[in-house]
């Protein structure tokens, strides 16, 4: 062993890419062996685990001469990894399934010869004693934000934070999403090698929608994750000489308490 040397090459060899996709590589030269376990091994135990702050990903050599090596060091991050405090958006369009009641609009009523249909004022799937409704797709954005932290950032007070915020809507304004619109639906992380945190934010939005009308109640407003329902009453259709069900009344639940979105550091 006493014989076998490692050296870096001249600084002006090493090959630094910084910003978006940072990456390196350390170059040496090691003699004084022709066994190919003594030159890697050497080169491992060199080239630093870390350098330019990114981890070693792989090295290796290649013989060039009579007990000589060149030996190549690399350094980054591999397509799943990322350095901490990068942020991932992930997101789906997809939609969600509600059961509604109302229709937006009656576009035909029919009814047999000699007869008229009775006008329900939108509601679906009137029987004699319920309004059965119908399960639609509505829209719904659901996205996800992963990032990357430093151990000391992800502490059980702050996973206290996540847990009381799970299941709350913002209470203000947050990223673009008026209050009311986003719904936080929990957080995953597990811990990387270099003992950072992966964290994955889980979210859904829901518009906030205003001038809704159901049959003849009108000047309506929700916020996205409030529950809408709407209470009906038997009534006469005089045209139709029918007993039918008619919204008498809707009302506007409140089923997610609001949160400070500010606190999830996202």
């Amino acid at each position: 062993m006493a014989g076998e040397t490692i050296q870096e090459l001249f600084e002006g060899s090493r090959d630094v890419t910084r910003g978006q996709n940072p990456k390196a590589t350390l170059r040496y030269v090691i003699r004084g062996t022709d066994q190919y376990d003594t030159a890697i091994g050497l080169l491992g135990t060199t080239a630093p685990v870390r350098f330019d702050l990114l981890p070693r990903l792989s090295y290796r050599i290649i013989p060039v001469g009579p007990e000589i090596w060149f030996g190549e060091a690399y350094y980054g991050y591999f397509a799943s990894q990322a350095s901490s405090g990068v942020s991932v958006f992930k997101f789906d369009t997809g939609g969600g399934q509600q059961h509604i009641t109302q229709s937006i609009s009656t576009i035909q009523r029919y009814a047999r010869a000699g007869q008229t249909a009775p006008n329900f004022m939108g509601a679906i799937g009137v029987s004699a004693n319920s309004v059965d409704g119908v399960d639609i797709v509505v829209p719904v954005y659901n996205f996800s934000i992963v990032k990357y932290e430093g151990a000391a950032a992800i502490n059980d007070t702050y996973k206290n934070t996540l847990y009381n915020l799970t299941g709350t809507v913002n209470g203000g304004s947050w990223k673009g999403y008026a209050a009311g619109e986003a719904l936080f639906r929990g957080a995953a992380g597990s811990m990387r090698k270099g003992g950072d945190w992966e964290m994955e934010y889980v979210f859904s939005a829901s518009p906030n929608r205003t001038g809704i009308a159901i049959g003849d109640i009108t000047g309506i407003a929700k916020k996205g994750w409030e529950y809408l329902w709407v209470q009906y009453l038997d009534d006469v259709d005089a045209a139709a000489k029918s007993l039918i069900k008619r919204p008498h009344s809707v009302h506007i639940e409140q089923v997610y308490p609001s949160g400070d979105f500010s606190d999830l550091h996202v």
